[in-house]
């Protein structure tokens, strides 16, 4: 089992978000979370990422706990395991895009350039590797985060509505290249999205409402 979350729960003051959320991820599985604005998609997301931390229940990641981590143990399991990939993008600024999608790969220790370079073909990047993120238009800073997370060979990938910012014909290309690309790497892939229709295209889905699987 890649992915096991237990009974997690989360509340902000007077706000519960979270009410007992349980399911589990094997390797190679994909899933689509969905459900209304508010629901707490992205709050779960960020908790099985270490980005925030459960108020109760267990969140299991390839046999680790994180609700035994500390901030370096979560930061850590993120390095090794775990790959995110923000709607915001969040590239460096002072970077080019070879060195953008090379910079997680590195961190953890599991640079390949040749896949690298591959990742950047398949998205449509290898002319603009040595532009600056500036410098792209949003459908190509998104692709620059997915070829970066990927890069890194993350067991488990994490996408918070990673086509968000892009029109339909856009967001269906970069969606179908995500999931390729996932499944040639054997990696588990939880994918938070508010559209139906890419959701409909996922081998499994899961709905949250009200901080409930529905």
């Amino acid at each position: 089992m890649l992915l096991h979350v237990n009974n997690v729960t989360k509340s902000y003051p007077n706000a519960p978000v979270l009410r007992g959320v349980s399911f589990d991820l094997r390797a190679g599985e994909m899933l689509a979370l969905t459900g209304e604005s508010g629901s707490g998609k992205s709050t779960l997301l960020h908790l099985i990422g270490g980005l925030d931390s459960a108020d109760n229940g267990e969140v299991v990641i390839d046999g680790v706990a994180m609700t035994g981590l500390d901030d370096g143990g979560r930061a850590k399991l993120r390095r090794d395991v775990v790959g995110v990939i923000f709607q915001q993008f969040n590239l460096i600024p002072s970077l080019d895009v070879g060195a953008n999608i090379a910079f997680h790969a590195r961190l953890a220790g599991r640079h390949d350039a040749a896949l690298c370079t591959r990742l950047a073909y398949r998205l449509g990047l290898a002319d603009h590797l040595a532009k600056y993120p500036e410098a792209l238009s949003g459908g190509q800073q998104q692709r620059v985060a997915i070829a970066r997370t990927l890069a890194a060979q993350p067991k488990l990938v994490l996408a918070d509505e990673p086509t968000g910012n892009l029109d339909e014909a856009a967001s269906d290309g970069v969606f179908a290249l995500l999931c390729e690309l996932v499944a040639e790497t054997r990696a588990g892939l939880v994918l938070v999205t508010h559209s139906q229709r890419l959701a409909a295209r996922m081998a499994r889905r899961l709905n949250l409402s009200n901080g409930l699987i529905a």
